[in-house]
């Protein structure tokens, strides 16, 4: 069995520009992504629960 990857991080610029960072199985994996590489930056970053049928896509 595999894991379902179903929370997405997105990275959010001064422009409001959005880029999706990656996708993880759990939202502490996001949060844990997140707060690395939001240490010492600017951007924002935004962890966002997609369905399991748009995370095959």
């Amino acid at each position: 069995m595999t894991a379902e990857l179903v929370w997405v991080l997105i990275r959010q610029d001064e422009s409001g520009n959005r880029y999706r960072v990656g996708r993880y199985a759990t939202r502490a994996e996001a949060e844990r992504t997140a707060a690395q590489l939001s240490a010492g930056d600017r951007q924002v970053y935004v962890i966002e629960r997609i369905t399991p049928k748009a995370a095959q896509a």
